[in-house]
């Protein structure tokens, strides 16, 4: 033996085993620990997991377990999309041609997350969308369509087909605020045929002496009651003089029953946002969004760390100071760094949104070799913006469930996504049969496609101008994935049982594990990675 090595620790180890030897579960225990109750310190606090320099994507490492002591639907996800707007589930749709028009917004909304609206199109035209969301569900309706006796049915049928719904309360005028004397609704008029279509709305209207009405000053609550009982799909709100001054609709109030977790202002109307460029003449689109009702726009422009960006932020805390302003897109092809975040926060930017190169259908990276890993991108820039309680929208990179628990845990606020909803029913666009499977078409904004179809896409990649046009990005399709209502509740159900695992009871507690280097992560190497997904089998059936 080592004459170094102490005869007394030899002595007493030998005596403890030989202590042990009667006890099964003592023994047990000393061949695996060794006697000892030491915890290694395992893992990499996410300031060492970036310390080194690396680019790090999603798949580049794992969240290392936590503590359960909660079940997973007891999880709250409430988070902040900009510093006065937050919601019940972390989960955005993004601005693209085939991601988010108005069935998208509406549906996100539902779900507790909320659609940005592409400005693809003509101003008008983003417009009206933004309108049509903000007039799918609400409590009081203080603007509601209104109509004279003298419209016709035909005005009716337009209407329905312009907003979605045709019970429109008729007032001498066709004005709010004028005395109501009656009300049309689709039972009224399912049955006149194409020659009918010129016949006035007061030979076939409902009466006001027939209708269901309630006081001014009657709380939604009671309201609501009214419908309950009356069985009435309309509730006209009228002052003491018989003047409409609101307007409730019985839908509404089973949506509210349906979708609890709904994005809703302060007049319980749905949230949705719309994107614009940094050029003056979208001052005139911001000006019939505002009118329209949009709760906060995305400056849509391929770098976003540049003046015209700044510039256009100044002026809208300068114009609408109410309007929340989210700064750094396109997201496609954005901003990535603290120091251009900088740049924006100090400008006034109520949100910034992360991601240069990163989404499915981005070339930004591989075209013009700049950019950045989506995973390092959305912890570096996060980290900076978490001082000055700006939050970061993650955007690109998303594919699965787990990366947008990655995301999260990086310190983002909210996740983009576009890819991951591009196949839904409520994406814009038909589906379409290829070797036999369902799909719909998806293109990246800074495709030749999306320039080609609106100069809004030109110019966000400052290409308007340009006699040979630089493509960003590229045109595909996506398997159909059904409805937003049944996939978007499996990604909140997929994100509360992700933060389970962690040992995370909400959002916010995940971010503060993580900065305080609770929350501990493990590098991947490649064939971890393979590890990690389906392998060794004949045949992989996903059903």
């Amino acid at each position: 033996m080592d004459s170094s090595y102490p005869r007394e620790r030899h002595e007493s180890v030998g005596k403890r085993y030989q202590s042990l030897t009667n006890d099964s579960s003592s023994m047990a225990d000393y061949l695996i620990t060794g006697g000892t109750g030491y915890v290694p310190d395992d893992g990499l606090t996410g300031a060492q997991l970036f310390a080194n320099g690396d680019g790090l994507t999603y798949n580049d490492f794992l969240i290392l377990p936590g503590f359960i002591d909660f079940s997973a639907d007891g999880v709250d996800l409430t988070s902040a999309l900009t510093r006065k707007i937050t919601l019940k589930s972390p989960l955005v749709s993004s601005p693209m041609d085939t991601v988010t028009e108005s069935q998208m917004a509406i549906g996100m909304a539902l779900c507790g997350g909320v659609g940005v609206i592409h400005h693809n199109c003509t101003a008008e035209f983003q417009a009206n969308e933004v309108r049509k969301v903000k007039k799918y569900e609400q409590g009081f309706i203080l603007d509601p369509v209104v109509m004279s006796p003298t419209h016709t049915v035909k005005d009716v049928a337009q209407a329905k087909k312009k907003f979605g719904f045709s019970g429109i309360p008729i007032t001498n005028n066709g004005h709010m605020g004028e005395k109501l004397v009656g009300l049309v609704t689709q039972r009224d008029i399912d049955f006149l045929t194409d020659d009918e279509m010129d016949t006035p709305i007061s030979e076939v209207m409902t009466k006001y002496e027939d209708l269901v009405v309630a006081p001014n000053g009657v709380t939604l609550k009671e309201a609501n009651s009214i419908l309950q009982k009356s069985k009435k799909g309309k509730l006209p709100i009228v002052n003491d003089d018989g003047e409409l001054v609101a307007l409730i609709a019985r839908t509404d109030t089973k949506k509210n029953r349906e979708f609890p977790l709904a994005s809703k202002d302060e007049k319980k109307q749905l949230l949705v946002g719309a994107a614009v460029s940094t050029h003056d003449e979208d001052k005139k689109r911001l000006d019939l969004l505002v009118q329209a009702g949009v709760d906060f726009v995305v400056l849509d422009s391929s770098q976003g760390n540049s003046i015209y960006q700044i510039n256009m932020i100044k002026y809208l805390k300068k114009s609408y100071p109410a309007l929340q302003v989210i700064g750094g897109n396109d997201g496609k092809s954005t901003f990535v760094t603290a120091a251009q975040a900088k740049n924006l926060i100090d400008a006034g930017a109520d949100a910034l949104r992360v991601g240069m190169g990163s989404g499915s259908i981005c070339i930004t990276q591989e075209v013009m070799a700049v950019g950045r890993p989506q995973g390092t991108a959305v912890y570096k820039v996060a980290e900076y913006a978490r001082r000055f309680g700006v939050p970061v929208i993650a955007d690109g990179g998303i594919s699965s469930v787990g990366h947008v628990i990655k995301a999260l845990a990086l310190g983002a606020s909210t996740v983009m996504m576009g890819s991951l909803l591009a196949g839904t029913s409520e994406a814009p666009g038909e589906y379409f049969f290829a070797d036999g499977v369902r799909l719909k078409k998806y293109r990246g904004m800074g495709s030749l496609d999306a320039m080609e179809k609106h100069r809004s896409s030109q110019s966000r990649y400052f290409s308007e101008s340009d006699k040979i046009k630089v493509a960003q990005g590229v045109s595909g399709s996506i398997v159909d994935k059904g409805s937003i209502h049944k996939f978007v509740p499996y990604l909140y159900a997929g994100i509360q049982h992700g933060c389970q695992d962690i040992g995370a009871r909400c959002l916010s507690n995940l971010r503060s594990m993580m900065y305080s280097g609770e929350l501990k992560f493990e590098r991947r190497t490649a064939s971890a990675q393979v590890e990690g997904g389906v392998h060794n089998l004949h045949k992989v059936l996903r059903i």
